[in-house]
């Protein structure tokens, strides 16, 4: 298959089926930010620890998420979509688990924590954007809305992986404190110290 088809060279790209569109539309963008979102999870995966299991979760979500953009960058009746009820309540149970494993919280946390967590976090997000992406489309052309409704369910679902992984690596989660002040004055000597570590 060839990589290069020069149709961008006039800013526009191909759906499912041959249809042309621009590649600054609403149902671009929303597959294009679904595949960010899976390839931040593999990013992740290889960060991971080869023997943890989460590992083959996370290989499996991401050939879900695979079919969300597929099916978001094929028009309605093109081809049958691929995502349906099934991948939903695969999220769900998995969002379920998790919830119960870290303790209940009582107040609003700071994304962070272990390093795995923390890019689960920023996962989190890019899932955020891509739900809103993905409702822009909606208004616009008809969807597989089981791919919106998987899609909203995924930042609870890394919301929840993001606190068993702390909650795993004893890195106890942080509470938003309301107009917290915070600050560590850096100094000059500070930075001098910082870079002459850095530099030897």
């Amino acid at each position: 298959m060839q990589l290069y088809t020069k149709t961008g060279d006039k800013g526009l790209t191909k759906l499912v089926g041959g249809q042309s569109v621009a590649k600054d539309s609403d149902r671009v963008n929303a597959y294009g930010t679904v595949d960010e979102l899976n390839t931040w999870v593999g990013y992740t995966i290889s960060k991971m620890d080869p023997a943890d299991e989460l590992r083959d979760e996370l290989y499996q979500l991401q050939n879900y998420l695979f079919d969300c953009g597929s099916d978001l960058s094929t028009p309605h009746g093109v081809y049958p979509y691929k995502v349906d009820e099934s991948l939903v309540k695969w999220i769900e149970e998995r969002i379920d688990t998790y919830a119960d494993i870290p303790p209940a919280l009582e107040r609003f946390i700071l994304p962070g924590g272990d390093e795995i967590a923390s890019m689960i976090h920023v996962a989190r997000t890019i899932a955020r954007r891509a739900e809103r992406l993905v409702v822009a489309t909606m208004w616009t052309n008809e969807i597989n809305n089981q791919v919106l409704i998987f899609i909203n369910r995924l930042s609870d679902y890394f919301f929840a992986l993001a606190r068993v992984i702390n909650y795993r690596k004893h890195c106890q989660d942080i509470p938003y404190e309301r107009g917290a002040k915070v600050f560590h004055n850096i100094t000059k000597a500070d930075v001098e110290r910082w870079a002459q570590k850095n530099n030897s």
